[in-house]
C-alpha cells in the first residue's frame, strides 16, 4: 500500500505533460489535479471527525478547529472542515460522492451547510426521509454545474418551502425576537458594533449602505483609496446625519427606505429581496402591505411584468423594475447604483420611456454606446443585448447584457 509520504514526493517530483501547442495535457492534467485535491480535501475531512470523535482535544482542554488552525491549517479552512467532518455522517450520498473526488470540499460545505439550514427552518425535526430528499436536491444542483453559491441559494428556497409549510411556524430570519444590536467602546475609544437581525431589516440596511458607499474620485482625480469597508462605514456617517435631518424636518420621524421584494407569477420560487435572497411568503405578503415597499410580479423569463410611462425621464418605480431584470450595467457588470437608464431607442426617435426600451449602463459604458459605436437592441427574450463595432468584434456578433454572459443568442431563439 503507498504511504501519504510516498504520494506526497510523487506530487512533489511531477513533470510537465508534453505539451502539443493545445494546451490539451495540461489541462487534463489540472483535471486529475482537481480530483485529486478533492479527495485528499474529503480525507482530511473524515480524519477531522476521527479526532473529534476521539475526545483528545476536549481532554487538553482545548477544541478540534484550535488544534486544526494549531497545525498550520488557515482559519477557514479548520472551520469549513470541521463542519464538514460533523454534518457527513447524516450525509452518505453526499460522503460517497466526496470519497470518489467528484466535489469539491466548498461545494460538500455548501450541501452540509444547506441541509442544517432546512433543518433549523423545519418546524420539528427533518424525517429521514425528507433530509434523503433534499440531500438528493442539493446534490443534483451540485452536478448540474452549480457554484456553492448558488448551492446556498437552492437550500434557502428549499428552507422557504419547509417553512411556508407550517403557517404557525416563524422562520429564523423573519423572527423579531431573535433581533440583538450590540455595541462596546473599545480601549482606544471607538465602538465596535455587531448585530443580528430580521432579513428585512437587514435588506434596508443593506440597501441604504450600499446607495452611500460607492466609490469617488479622489480630489486629484485618481481612484478612490478607500477600501469597502472604510466606505461603508462613511456611508454609515452619511445615513446617520441625514436621518437626523429627516427627523427634523418632517412629524412622521426619519425617512423610511424603500425595500423592493419580486414575486415569481408561476408560484414556484419564492419571492426574493435583493440583497438577503429568498424570503418566506409570509415575509413577502407581510412587506407587500408596507408602503414602503415596492412589489414587482417576474414573468417566467424573469421579466418584470410590462410597465410604463409617457414621461422622458424614467421614474423611480419602472428603474426598479429595470433594476431586476438587468442587475447591474448590462456592458460591464457595475453595480446597479452606479447606473443611469439609458433608452435602447433614443427619445429623439420616438422611443417610448418604457421597460422595454430601458437598460441599465454605467456612465462609462453610456457614453461608449452613446459615442464609440457600441449598440443596444432589445431581444426577443426582453433581455438587452449588445453589438459592439466593427474595431472590436469584425463580425458584430450579439453579446447577452453581462448578467446573463453565460447565454448564446441561440439559447434566446429556442
Amino acid at each position: 500500500m503507498t504511504s501519504i509520504t510516498e504520494l506526497r514526493d510523487t506530487l512533489i517530483s511531477l513533470s510537465s505533460p508534453p505539451d502539443d501547442g493545445s494546451g490539451r495535457a495540461v489541462l487534463n492534467r489540472l483535471d486529475e489535479l482537481r480530483v485529486v485535491r478533492n479527495v485528499l480535501d474529503h480525507q482530511i475531512a473524515v480524519h477531522i471527525a476521527l479526532l473529534d470523535a476521539s475526545g483528545a482535544a476536549s481532554r487538553a482542554g482545548s477544541t478540534t478547529r484550535s488544534w486544526l488552525i494549531g497545525m498550520g491549517m488557515p482559519p477557514a479552512a479548520a472551520h469549513r472542515g470541521a463542519r464538514i467532518a460533523g454534518g457527513l455522517g447524516a450525509l452518505p450520498k453526499v460522503a460517497d460522492c466526496a470519497a470518489e473526488g467528484y466535489l469539491s470540499a466548498e461545494c460538500v460545505d455548501a450541501v452540509v451547510r444547506g441541509i442544517t439550514f432546512i433543518d433549523k427552518q423545519a418546524a420539528a425535526a427533518l424525517s429521514d426521509d425528507d433530509r434523503k430528499g433534499y440531500e438528493s436536491e442539493l446534490l443534483a444542483h451540485a452536478f448540474s454545474g452549480a457554484t456553492p453559491a448558488e448551492i446556498d441559494t437552492h437550500a434557502r428556497y428549499i428552507a422557504m418551502r419547509v417553512a411556508d409549510a407550517d403557517p404557525d411556524a416563524v422562520a429564523a430570519a423573519d423572527d423579531a425576537s431573535l433581533n440583538t444590536v450590540h455595541t462596546r467602546v473599545t480601549d482606544e475609544g471607538r465602538v465596535a458594533i455587531s448585530a443580528d437581525v430580521t432579513a428585512v431589516i437587514g435588506e434596508k440596511f443593506l440597501s441604504m449602505i450600499d446607495e452611500r458607499s460607492g466609490p469617488r474620485p479622489e480630489p486629484d482625480g485618481a481612484e478612490d483609496r478607500r477600501d469597502v469597508a472604510q466606505r461603508r462605514a462613511d456611508g454609515l456617517e452619511l445615513l446617520l446625519d441625514q436621518a437626523v435631518i429627516g427627523a427634523a424636518m418632517t412629524t412622521a420621524g426619519a425617512p423610511r427606505t424603500q425595500v423592493l421584494v419580486t414575486i415569481p407569477a408561476d408560484g414556484v420560487d419564492p419571492a426574493r429581496l435583493p440583497w438577503v435572497g429568498a424570503v418566506s411568503a409570509s415575509t413577502a405578503q407581510r412587506l407587500s402591505c408596507d408602503g414602503g415597499v415596492a412589489e414587482i410580479v417576474l414573468d417566467d423569463e424573469g421579466v418584470p411584468l410590462r410597465m410604463g410611462t409617457t414621461k422622458r425621464l424614467f421614474p423611480h418605480h419602472l428603474r426598479q423594475a429595470i433594476i431586476v431584470r438587468d442587475v447591474c450595467c448590462v456592458k460591464c457588470g457595475a453595480p446597479a447604483a452606479h447606473t443611469q437608464v439609458h433608452h435602447v431607442v433614443h427619445w429623439a426617435d420616438g422611443g417610448p420611456t418604457d421597460l422595454d426600451n430601458g437598460c441599465l449602463l454605467c456612465q462609462r459604458c453610456h457614453t461608449q454606446v452613446h459615442h464609440h459605436g457600441w449598440e443596444v437592441v432589445m431581444g426577443p427574450d426582453r433581455h438587452p443585448w449588445l453589438i459592439p463595432p466593427v474595431d472590436v468584434d469584425a463580425r458584430c456578433l450579439p453579446r447577452p447584457a453581462y448578467n446573463r454572459r453565460t447565454m448564446r443568442l441561440d439559447d434566446a431563439l429556442v
